[in-house]
């Protein structure tokens, strides 16, 4: 499904949030810079967007790699990457495929880990969280953008325009009105932010905290290591 939509897909997330996925983005990069990590490991990379921002806002990252399970989708990242006569424009920005349910790297290899919009996709979130436990250092620092249960008085917009704004939209710009279908489908059965908290924390991470963003439609969850 991802492989379809693989070359629309950045244009119809700025379309389909508003733009408000730039400020979600700012606001997870933010985060992570506070912790000055060396070494950073970006889960379902997608078509790398967080990892270039990573890059332009994390002046202590030495080495971010985005690992994506979906190769079209990196083909992307690989062409944003790349500048006017093939000059690499993100010399500490790296791309790999990979599983998010068995990642490609030892144990204790990453400062911080992040994963934005992607764990809802994971076929085993125990598991996946359990992996990214396992690739960071003692002291590291989970970060996890995801989609949250909005606040009460907003769901009934929210949970309207998903259902039957979104996908005419999404099939408007990317041929593909059943890819977000699932779409809608997996933000409404994913779990708030008090469930998400506790499923992390089960994972094996200490000090987790979450904050809503946009009326809780979106969260952050940092954790610890």
């Amino acid at each position: 499904m991802f492989a379809r939509i693989a070359g629309r897909y950045d244009i119809a997330n700025r379309l389909l949030s508003g733009g408000a996925d730039l400020s979600w983005r700012r606001q997870l990069v933010g985060a992570v810079r506070r912790g000055a990590p060396g070494e950073i490991l970006d889960v379902a990379t997608g078509s790398g967007d967080v990892a270039f921002a990573l890059s332009r806002g994390v002046p202590s990252a030495r080495r971010i790699v985005g690992v994506d399970f979906c190769q079209p989708m990196l083909d992307e990242a690989e062409k944003k990457k790349s500048g006017a006569g093939g000059r690499t424009r993100f010399p500490n920005v790296l791309f790999q495929q990979g599983d998010g349910l068995a990642l490609p790297f030892s144990d204790e290899t990453f400062d911080a880990v992040t994963i934005a919009f992607g764990l809802r996709n994971m076929a085993d979130r125990a598991r996946s969280l359990a992996e990214m436990r396992r690739v960071l250092r003692p002291g590291g620092r989970l970060f996890v953008l995801e989609f949250s249960q909005p606040q009460p008085w907003f769901r009934p917009f929210y949970f309207s325009y998903l259902r039957r704004i979104l996908p005419r939209l999404a099939g408007i710009v990317t041929g593909d009105r059943a890819a977000y279908h699932y779409l809608n489908e997996t933000i409404a059965q994913f779990p708030g932010r008090d469930a998400l908290t506790a499923e992390i924390r089960s994972a094996g991470f200490a000090s987790v905290s979450a904050r809503g963003l946009t009326f809780g439609i979106v969260a952050l969850h940092e954790a610890g290591r």
